[in-house]
């Protein structure tokens, strides 16, 4: 049997951009990617912490140590500048092997969406 669990969490970080006129997606710092273990085009999920929208895009790289987390096309609809958001990606595996599956989850400074030391 094969389940769906959580695979990648980027947990609170903050809307630097929104781009209404792009086709859509969500662009992410590519260390964040890294540090989450999320690849370029993969679904995700994003949480709005402060409006309670919950909508499905997919990741684009960004500048690398840029702090970028721009929601393009119509996802910019669903937040504002400074909104908190959580970025979540889930895979599908093995029930048994899910069972000692541990997750990428990181916590970012939400102030400046770069990693902790």
């Amino acid at each position: 049997m094969q389940i769906q669990v959580l695979k990648s969490k980027l947990h609170y970080v903050s809307v630097t951009q929104a781009e209404l006129d792009y086709i859509g997606s969500v662009t992410i710092d590519e260390d964040l990617m890294d540090a989450a273990n999320l690849i370029e085009n993969e679904q995700v999920h994003i949480l709005n912490k402060n409006n309670g929208e919950r909508f499905i895009t997919y990741v684009l790289k960004g500048e690398r140590g840029s702090g970028v987390i721009c929601l393009n096309g119509p996802a910019a609809l669903k937040v504002t500048l400074g909104d908190v958001i959580i970025i979540i990606s889930y895979a599908s595996m093995d029930f048994e092997k899910a069972k000692t599956f541990r997750p990428w989850v990181v916590f970012p400074d939400t102030a400046t969406n770069r990693l902790k030391d």
